[in-house]
């Protein structure tokens, strides 16, 4: 169902299956099977996760999960109730998005564009157009060669649940991805892997690799920025796709982007997920007040006991 009718993910569909083994086996050890589960057992199962260390966020997860699995077996008629109904969810403390500073997102940038090798514009290329438009690194790596658009200007990309949206190219992504695509046809050029020939000009991915699933990997991508964080002197445990995705959003909203605006660049279902990075918004509307308020406290400002 999550496949057919929800358009879910890989990663997605195994994560559900991975929490519902987990019930499961909590099920059969407490003599129960998934199917005739009530709220006590539910209840007991989350509570065995809290005594063994799992956090809010994790056990929230878990639960949700759960609701999902027993709202389809009420749907598909093989079961008559919902035991997750009566069962709150666990308090989560969501904790802020981390990010990059300007200078430190403009330093792997540089030093992303030194190499004018295909492996060197490879790197440029998926650096500019992560922090162009913010793709998930699945989307990302997962581009086929028709996502860019004939001019070059637009990104057409397919998120989570097959929702296809456009997001616009920054100059210094275009002109990365230009180069990028002239030098592709190098790569795996003869390339063999456990004796297959693969051949990059017939590949339909704009980042084709000898992977199994013939694009570059995330892990790869991952391992591609450290190695830029590395040369660019910024930390490489804070740098991650993720973070260079927070970074996107949070610049966009520094300087003047508007939260739905934000909202379907990103490829938010909910507006509320894009609410994560108000924090931004907070302090450039306090720094607005500070300059702009007529009664805003400044040097020279007003006199006490005046007014």
């Amino acid at each position: 169902m999550l496949v057919a009718e929800r358009g879910a993910a890989l990663n997605t569909v195994d994560s559900y299956r991975r929490d519902l083994a987990d019930f499961a086996a909590f099920a059969r050890a407490c003599k129960r099977t998934v199917e005739e589960a009530d709220a006590d057992l539910v209840r007991a199962y989350l509570g065995a996760l809290a005594e063994a260390g799992r956090s809010a966020a994790t056990t929230a997860r878990r639960l949700s999960a759960l609701r999902q699995f027993f709202q389809f077996l009420v749907a598909d008629g093989r079961r008559h109730d919902d035991p997750t109904t009566i069962i709150d969810s666990p308090g989560r403390h969501r904790p802020l998005p981390k990010y990059l500073s300007e200078e430190e997102v403009s330093r792997l940038l540089d030093v992303a564009g030194r190499g004018q090798d295909a492996e060197g514009l490879r790197r440029a290329a998926l650096l500019e157009t992560l922090y162009a438009t913010g793709l998930r690194v699945s989307e990302l790596v997962g581009l086929p060669l028709s996502a860019v658009a004939r001019d070059g200007r637009i990104l057409v990309v397919r998120g989570k649940g097959d929702k296809e949206r456009m997001v616009p190219l920054t100059e210094p992504a275009m002109r990365a991805l230009e180069s990028y695509r002239a030098a592709r046809p190098e790569f795996l050029a003869g390339g063999r892997e456990r004796g297959r020939a693969v051949r990059t000009a017939q590949s339909p991915w704009l980042f084709p690799s000898r992977s199994r699933a013939g694009h570059l990997t995330r892990v790869r991508f991952g391992q591609i920025l450290k190695d830029l964080a590395v040369e660019a002197g910024v930390d490489p445990v804070r740098v991650s796709p993720h973070v260079l995705r927070h970074s996107f959003a949070s610049h966009l909203l520094a300087h003047g982007a508007d939260l739905r605006s934000l909202q379907q660049m990103l490829g938010h279902a909910d507006i509320g997920t894009t609410q994560i990075y108000t924090h931004v918004l907070e302090a450039r509307l306090r720094a607005l007040v500070e300059q702009a308020h007529p009664l805003a406290r400044s040097a020279g400002g007003r006199e006490p006991g005046s007014g």
